[in-house]
């Protein structure tokens, strides 16, 4: 049986940059503020009309192609993890396959909030292992000033948007993805939701004037499961594969808060230069944060490097993995 592994990544994020002084002139905040609490000094921001976040994922993935040299006809799956879809349907994937001109490719989305990108990943790991398909690229595609609330000091310095995208093929060499775990706890509903817009409340006047379409957190609730939850798998994962912290080459977490990074980082005992954090100037771009992460700083990564990838987000659902870069 094969290995899956990443044989290429690429990501895109927009050029407009809304900065902690800006923001601070939109709510009562400041640059002081956010930069303590969250470790971000700006985050990038689509601000095309019309455009979504298949936009940024065509990018990706077109960028993507051209750097890895593959052939547009050879992709025989696109998987798109998403929580700001283009439209509640069709699928973000088939909007991204027709833009980059995948005619030969099935395409669908994933929803795992902040832990899309590890999710998808594991299905593509899964799908290549089995022989079914050879060329998968999991794209994780974020506008995440879509559904964030501009009049919430709160929330609205945390978000930002972009897209990555990876390429995922076979590999007779002990490479690529290893190993992961998964889950999830329906119980943190109340703690991190978008309150309308499904089935349970559709839009209606009401809902729009009670500002119920934007992302609602409760801040310390999701603070203490996502360390708790992302250094309990991410240990699980390290143990399972007989791993020690001094072993690991890379600590790639989900980039939401950069105190949460640092206590996670801090518990495992994972020295602080193996953490990879580009937090400070994209925010928390969703299941788009490991990608982009991933390719800020892939010159660094070198074949065998050992990585750790967690992730935590709405649902609750996390998980971490552990893969061997090709």
């Amino acid at each position: 049986m094969p290995n899956a592994r990443i044989s290429g990544i690429a990501a895109y994020t927009p050029d407009y940059k809304l900065t902690n002084d800006e923001l601070s002139r939109m709510v009562d905040t400041n640059d002081e503020w956010i930069t303590t609490r969250v470790g971000i000094k700006e985050r990038r921001i689509q601000k095309t009309p019309g455009l979504g976040s298949s936009h940024m994922g065509m990018e990706a993935v077109n960028k993507l192609l051209a750097e890895t040299g593959t052939d547009k006809n050879d992709i025989e799956l696109l998987i798109c993890a998403t929580s700001n879809p283009d439209y509640r349907f069709p699928s973000t994937a088939s909007v991204i396959v027709q833009k980059c001109g995948l005619g030969k490719a099935y395409a669908y989305d994933i929803q795992a909030a902040c832990a899309g990108f590890i999710v998808a990943l594991q299905s593509a790991n899964a799908y290549v292992k089995s022989g079914l398909y050879k060329k998968v690229i999991v794209v994780a595609a974020e506008m995440m000033s879509s559904m964030t609330d501009y009049q919430d000091r709160a929330t609205c310095p945390l978000f930002g948007d972009g897209a990555a995208a990876v390429l995922v093929e076979p590999t007779d060499e002990p490479i690529g993805v290893i190993d992961g775990e998964y889950h999830v706890d329906g119980t943190g509903l109340p703690h991190l939701v978008m309150k309308a817009g499904g089935s349970v409340l559709p839009a209606s006047h009401e809902t729009v004037d009670a500002r119920q379409h934007f992302v609602y957190q409760e801040g310390r609730a999701v603070y203490r499961a996502a360390v708790t939850d992302m250094y309990e798998s991410s240990l699980n994962v390290i143990k399972r594969n007989n791993l020690s912290v001094d072993s690991i080459d890379w600590f790639v977490p989900h980039q939401a808060n950069l105190r949460i990074i640092e206590a996670v980082g801090s518990r495992l005992g994972i020295a602080p230069e193996k953490v990879l954090v580009n937090i400070e100037h994209y925010g928390n771009t969703s299941a788009a944060s490991i990608p982009i992460c991933l390719d800020e700083y892939k010159h660094k990564l070198k074949k065998g490097d050992k990585v750790i990838l967690t992730a935590f987000g709405a649902g609750f659902t996390w998980g971490a993995m552990y893969l061997i870069w090709g």
